[in-house]
């Protein structure tokens, strides 16, 4: 990593974060990282070294200078499938399946998307933190779609501060049991750890804040599809607020629910059937990193959810898609 000092601005949204932990997100490091370099008086805040506890104020700008980095904990390269769309000398976007793991973790040493990504793109195992080459952000397990990757330094840099600054748009697809309340409408509550299953996430007051945005595009007995941005970026945001709001995705295994018994008999084998959350990162929008040109990505359905709401409406999913108006809420 570069020692040249960078500069990123705290966006509204993360107002009241530990600097820290602001900070290990934004660059895809670990927090102990971050925290060495706090120690090494390398972050400052308007100017002043701060504390790894300093809680942050939106519109405050963090200057840092990284500390080069262990090669401990790096991944080895691994030939593999990616599913490519677009590729340049800054940044890659990428098709990722639902079940394919997005950088090594606890009990995944190998055969993650990180593998894969330096088998393909070697120059990118100096960017980004140790484990996660070149990733800015990140898609859950059984989430499928696109997935946004840097190929240098500066892109990393570039495209991590425009997602703090939320000016990357994404879009997703999702499946869900019942109806909202309206045609579209936005969902604001925060958002933090369960106090008792550690592994979730739930509505809380003291959580953090958290906004979604969603349209409704098609409804089928019981069921409704539906187009989902995100304006935040927490953990299961998607999930946890459309289970808030009464509508858990189908197939859920964490937030969702079997609501499938109470349906007509014949749509219980591909409810109950479907082995992952039904949602898709369907569209994505941004700025290119080196030349600030407008990009704009689509990744079609998969397989399994063209087939789930064909069984469920009688009718291609794709259809549906061609005929809904303009879908950015």
């Amino acid at each position: 990593m570069s020692e040249e000092a960078q500069e990123l601005e705290v966006p509204a949204a993360a107002a009241g974060e530990r600097l820290d932990r602001f900070l290990a997100g934004q660059l895809g490091l670990p927090r102990n990282q971050i925290q060495g370099w706090i120690r090494a008086g390398r972050v400052a805040v308007g100017g002043t070294p701060a504390r790894a506890s300093r809680l942050l104020e939106a519109g405050e700008r963090l200057r840092y200078t990284p500390l080069e980095r262990s090669q401990e904990g790096r991944v080895e390269a691994e030939p593999g499938e990616l599913a490519v769309l677009y590729e340049d000398a800054s940044l890659v976007v990428l098709d990722k399946p639902a079940g394919l793991v997005v950088h090594p973790g606890a009990g995944r040493g190998s055969g993650t998307l990180a593998h894969f990504l330096l088998g393909r793109y070697p120059e990118m195992a100096g960017v980004g933190g140790a484990g996660r080459p070149g990733i800015v952000h990140r898609l859950d397990l059984g989430t499928s779609g696109l997935l946004l990757v840097a190929r240098s330094h500066e892109a990393y840099l570039r495209l991590s501060a425009d997602f703090a600054a939320r000016r990357i748009r994404k879009l997703y697809l999702g499946v869900a049991y019942g109806g909202p309340p309206a045609g579209s409408g936005r969902i604001e509550a925060p958002i933090g750890r369960h106090p008792s299953r550690r592994k979730e996430m739930t509505v809380k007051s003291d959580g953090r804040p958290a906004a979604t945005s969603y349209r409704l595009l098609a409804s089928a007995r019981g069921l409704s599809l539906l187009a989902l941005e995100l304006h935040t970026g927490r953990t299961h945001q998607i999930r946890v607020h459309l289970k808030s709001l009464g509508l858990p995705l189908v197939g859920d295994p964490v937030y969702g629910e079997a609501r499938w018994r109470g349906l007509e008999k014949a749509l219980e084998s591909p409810l109950k059937s479907f082995s992952r959350p039904a949602l898709h990162a369907w569209q994505l929008r941004l700025a290119h990193p080196q030349d600030g040109r407008p990009l704009a990505f689509t990744a079609p359905p998969p397989a399994d959810l063209e087939e789930l709401w064909r069984r469920i409406s009688g009718e291609p999913l794709a259809m549906v898609l061609a005929r809904s108006p303009e879908v950015w809420p």
